[in-house]
């Protein structure tokens, strides 16, 4: 077929459950007009981190240097990668994480926090069960949903749909001393829960949310208001964010001025920023050009911890997000006292 198409493929790779044995490898090249050392063998993983050492096994590196003509005297080097496979499959811990958003049934909208999960049990050395909570189906009876957690991670979206579970459940994190990470909408979740229950501000919401709240703690920067288009008033991209020392997310960074992306439209309403100091919440992030709220926290907490950006996106084997590393370590420390109980 693809010949007929009039494409010559330099290298074949066959996905395959079993292996491909090595007469098969030998017709599909003659009749593909491939060498038979460019016919790899690509099986099923036990996971995707297995695929590039299956890969290195099969020299496919080694046949797209040669086919690009490039010279190459050294073995390619996945000694760190490695090591990260035999921690991801012999961890010393296991521990159980809710991630509450609306799109559970779609797991793949979550895809990069999922990955980010991994690459921070990984450097803590634990495995990490994610419990999938819908935020509208669990909307009534949090408590059911969470029960039991190590920490709560409430995820981003957009629009007011399950809304309401979200806040429940960052209500359920702060009161029981569950740790906490609230990403994006989630922050915002976090920025409306405690203005409701602590500061007291009953009405408060976002005005993504509802328009005629009276108190918008989330809401539009006054520079975008009057742009009709929801595109143009998306923050897309790496934004520079200030760190506070002494904090939380000091700690957690280990500097004063970090980068991270974002994918949103509404901000922190500033107009709120003393009643929140006054009432305990820091906010220990600053965008030092716009002076928006990047980080909230709450220092008399466990780990509480809400970001306006995805640190997800920039979360890797071998940098994994130090935002993720910090939370995985805390929930991990949270269950602590039930491991030793149950043993």
């Amino acid at each position: 077929q693809l010949s007929e198409s009039g494409i010559q493929p330099d290298i074949l790779v066959c996905r395959t459950e079993h292996p491909l044995p090595q007469e098969m490898r030998k017709k599909i090249g003659l009749f593909c007009n491939v060498s038979e050392q460019d016919v790899i063998e690509a099986r099923d993983a036990e996971t995707i981190y297995d695929v590039p050492m299956l890969m290195k096994q099969e020299r496919l590196d080694s046949r797209v240097l040669y086919k690009l003509d490039i010279y190459n005297d050294k073995d390619s080097n996945l000694t760190a990668w490695a090591k990260f496979l035999d921690k991801l499959k012999n961890p010393k811990f296991e521990i159980s994480v809710g991630l509450v958003g609306k799109y559970v049934e779609l797991k793949d909208s979550y895809k990069s926090i999922a990955e980010a999960f991994i690459h921070a049990g990984v450097a803590n050395e634990i495995k990490v069960n994610v419990k999938w909570i819908s935020s509208e189906t669990a909307e009534d009876n949090i408590e059911e949903y969470l029960s039991g957690l190590d920490g709560i991670l409430v995820a981003p979206g957009f629009g007011e749909r399950g809304i309401q579970g979200k806040i429940n459940a960052v209500k359920y994190a702060r009161e029981n001393n569950i740790p906490f990470l609230g990403i994006c909408l989630g922050m915002q979740c976090a920025v409306i829960e405690f203005a409701r229950n602590v500061v007291g501000l009953d009405d408060a919401h976002s005005f993504e949310m509802n328009p005629e709240t009276t108190f918008p703690v989330i809401d539009l920067m006054n520079s975008q208001k009057d742009v009709s288009e929801k595109g143009g008033t998306m923050r897309l991209g790496a934004y520079p964010c200030k760190i506070e020392k002494g904090t939380n997310a000091f700690k957690i960074y280990g500097k004063s001025l970090i980068h991270e992306r974002h994918r949103h439209r509404y901000e922190f309403n500033n107009a709120y920023l003393d009643q929140f100091h006054q009432a305990g919440m820091v906010t220990s992030g600053i965008n030092p050009d716009t002076n928006l709220v990047e980080i909230v926290e709450l220092p008399n907490h466990p780990f509480f911890v809400g970001v306006q950006f995805h640190p997800e996106y920039k979360s890797t084997v071998e940098a994994p997000s130090p935002l993720f590393v910090q939370f995985i370590k805390a929930a991990y420390q949270h269950a602590v006292p039930f491991i030793k109980n149950s043993k």
